[in-house]
């Protein structure tokens, strides 16, 4: 618990939240006593002061928080999200129910799919796979945001859900995840990592991983912070899937990546009061290309297997101030992030959309280069205060953010209106988009009694683009008793248009592969363009449950809801006609429906054996209105429910089991054309079990082995969901694992 104490009056409560956002009026004012209308003095004694709104929030049910001692004791093979899945109400799924990328899994929360879970590093938006061009079906090949930090270097990952997230903006409506990264040390340290993963199936790609991290004082009042990090992991053979899917038809399984990131920060103390952080980072990201092609199969392609076909830098820029005064505290934070996304050329047109150019192609062997840039501006302050013997704190904050775009590859098309079926002009349309978007939030948390803690909050949005979006929301929690709690929350989440769809700069077009025809109707040629008319995605999450606290024993089970609207899909309905061609928008479309049940259960079976136990329930995860009612909006499990039991054998030795069920993943049943799908074959609910163990020989050197999916229980991807239902991923098999780490 925050413990902030002041002595200062307060005039009108609507001039402290001016005061708050201006930052500068509250310090100031602090010291000076001022009447309120009827002549009183509204008086802050020393008292003490809970939380702020933000760490209030951070106690919902639909938060969950992972630290680097669980990381160490279960490391990730690659990506952090191979430990983010395993939180309540968490999976991991393609960016749409089509499974064209079903190798591509990112984090997806409460069913809402990964474009509706923000990524955030250290409280800063990761948003590089904006960079990566947005397909007719919403997919796009990339592997999301949660691999740009190394496991080793993560201080602790927060998972917000539901009503929980909606502070945070555009983008999380179903959740956030923030990566937090270890500070500078208070004395010096350094340590080096070498982690190993051997599947058990030659097939499957190996992983190899180092990591250094050096972090200390550089004088009294500067310390520093320095970490590298190269991970390599194999691509799966090109026939992984070949004994699932027939002969001589090939179905690739998942790439291999290649990472390097290098991190350093300074933070400089200049006082009691005031700290300036200075971050600067770099990462790669390229892949190394298993074969796959959303709709076709070219026998070239194998010419590209084991090469790296597209190929993302990260650069980051940070400059942060922390204030911690008498009054209040302080924090205002200015980044710059570039992502360079160099990928070997795409088709924009029917089958080829989204393949790699090859064979005789003028396009194959060229590769493009989109330049995405984004900069923020944060600033916030926290201010406690008592209006009529009822403490709070309240924050109150601002943001600025420009995003800009230029991919001329992925934008190379538009329309030739002189041109007959199916003709399109090259390189003579515009490649840039920019989106610039500012917000004001503000926030209490307020004791309203001593037992019942209120935190109302309101964030407006403006963009130059889409207009002005409101998103109020009302946390609260109730103490029956000292053990028992009820919890609970509503709010107003959003999420704005990508650069993709709100431009007329990104045309597709097919001869009627992906052109809306109905159930067996004929289909002819059409276009999909941008549309700078669209509305934000907006959902109204809410969650309540209960909370058991008794030290040994800890329990929760939550209900959360989330009504959607205004989806964005590719049109069905054609503005225009162009060459003969329907042309489609983006468009706003079905309403949506999201609920489940969320549980937790924790027992200290002793002082050296705990067992921590979670389920996630979906009722409902479907589109509940338009040609599209009763669909899935992505492919998730109908329950996962997760199982941890470690041992402290002793202080040096530690056994951890693992076990994870996941219920029968249904596929949609219609194609985005609106036609009927054939294929409803399902994944029948199965279990994956692990084992590890870790020793410390001494506080310099320390060992951790174990063997994932202990019974090899293996899943093979069959193709999309048109021609094979929901068997659209690989689930890896029996793999062995080992990490060393020395440190001083």
């Amino acid at each position: 618990m925050s413990y902030l104490s002041s002595r200062f009056q307060l005039t009108l409560l609507s001039k402290m939240m001016l005061s708050s956002l201006l930052l500068s009026a509250a310090a100031t004012a602090a010291e000076q006593g001022q009447a309120t209308p009827d002549g009183t003095l509204l008086e802050l004694q020393d008292t003490h002061i809970q939380e702020t709104a933000e760490e209030q929030i951070k106690q919902s049910l639909g938060v969950s928080v992972i630290t680097a001692e669980d990381i160490a004791r279960r490391p990730p093979v690659n990506d952090l999200s191979d430990i983010i899945r395993r939180e309540p109400g968490v999976n991991l799924t393609g960016n749409s129910a089509t499974g064209l990328r079903g190798n591509n899994r990112q984090i997806d929360i409460r069913g809402m799919g990964p474009e509706n879970t923000l990524i955030l590093i250290d409280g800063r938006p990761a948003t590089s796979r904006n960079s990566v061009r947005y397909g007719w079906s919403g997919d796009r090949d990339t592997r999301g945001d949660s691999n740009w930090v190394p496991a080793e270097q993560v201080e602790r990952i927060e998972v917000l859900r539901g009503p929980a997230a909606a502070r945070y903006g555009s983008g999380a409506m179903g959740g956030v995840v923030n990566i937090i990264t270890k500070a500078p040390a208070q004395k010096a340290t350094g340590s080096i990592t070498y982690f190993a993963n051997r599947p058990q199936d030659a097939k499957e790609g190996d992983t190899n991983r180092a990591s250094f991290s050096f972090s200390g004082p550089l004088s009294d009042t500067l310390s520093g912070r320095l970490y590298g990090n190269v991970n390599k992991t194999d691509p799966d053979a090109r026939d992984i899937n070949q004994d699932e899917v027939g002969s001589g038809q090939l179905t690739a399984g998942r790439e291999g990546v290649v990472n390097k990131d290098i991190n350093s920060m300074l933070s400089w103390r200049a006082d009691e009061w005031n700290t300036f952080d200075l971050e600067v980072g770099f990462s790669r990201q390229g892949n190394r290309y298993a074969g796959d092609s959303p709709y076709y199969l070219d026998s070239n392609i194998e010419n590209m297997y084991d090469h790296e076909t597209n190929t993302l830098y990260r650069q980051s820029f940070a400059i942060t101030h922390r204030g911690d005064y008498e009054w209040g505290r302080s924090q205002t934070s200015l980044s710059h992030d570039i992502t360079r996304n160099k990928r070997q050329r795409e088709g924009l047109t029917g089958r080829v959309e989204g393949a790699p150019a090859a064979g005789d192609s003028s396009s194959a062997g060229v590769f493009d280069t989109s330049k995405l840039k984004n900069t923020r501006l944060l600033t916030q302050v926290d201010v406690p205060f008592a209006v009529s013997g009822i403490d709070q704190v309240m924050t109150a904050g601002l943001e600025a953010n420009r995003e800009h775009l230029n991919d001329p590859g992925g934008m190379r098309q538009s329309i030739n209106p002189g041109g007959t079926g199916g003709s399109v002009t090259e390189n003579v349309s515009g490649t840039e988009v920019t989106l610039n978007s500012q917000a004001l939030y503000v926030e209490s948390n307020i004791s309203a009694t001593q037992d019942l803690t209120l935190t109302p909050g309101l964030r407006f949005d403006h963009s130059g683009t889409f207009g002005n979006n409101w998103s109020p929301s009302l946390n609260a929690e109730y103490r029956l008793t000292d053990e028992w709690k009820i919890k609970g929350g509503v709010a107003r989440a959003y999420k704005a248009p990508n650069l993709y769809q709100a431009t007329d700069n990104y045309l597709l077009s097919s001869r009627g592969n992906g052109c809306w025809r109905a159930a067996g109707a004929t289909g002819r040629s059409c276009y999909l363009e941008g549309n700078e008319d669209l509305k934000p995605e907006t959902s109204i999450n809410k969650e309540i449950g209960i909370a058991f606290d008794g030290g040994d024993l800890r329990s929760s089970l939550t209900y959360f809801r989330n009504d959607y609207r205004n989806k964005i899909d590719a049109g069905t309905r054609a503005v225009r006609v162009i060459n003969g061609q329907d042309v489609y928008q983006w468009e706003n479309t079905d309403k949506a429906l999201v609920q489940g049940i969320e549980g937790n259960l924790f027992i200290a079976l002793s002082e050296a054996l705990e067992w921590n136990t979670n389920l996630t329930y979906m009722i409902d995860s479907e589109k509940r209105s338009g040609p599209f009612k009763g669909e899935p909006l992505s492919i998730i499990p109908k329950y996962t429910l997760n199982s941890t039991l470690d041992w402290f054998v002793t202080e040096q030795l530690s056994v951890q089991a693992t076990a994870t069920w996941y219920g029968k993943q249904t596929p949609p049943t219609l194609a985005q054309t609106g036609s009927a799908i054939s294929a409803q074959d399902e994944i029948a609910p199965y279990a994956l079990f692990g084992i590890g163990s870790g020793y410390a020989f001494n506080e310099h050197l320390a060992l951790r082995v174990g063997v994932s999916n202990l019974f090899d229980k293996r899943l093979y991807r069959k193709g999309n969901a048109e021609s094979v239902g929901a068997q659209t991923y690989n689930e890896p098999g029996r793999a062995f694992y080992a990490s060393v780490t020395t440190s001083f």
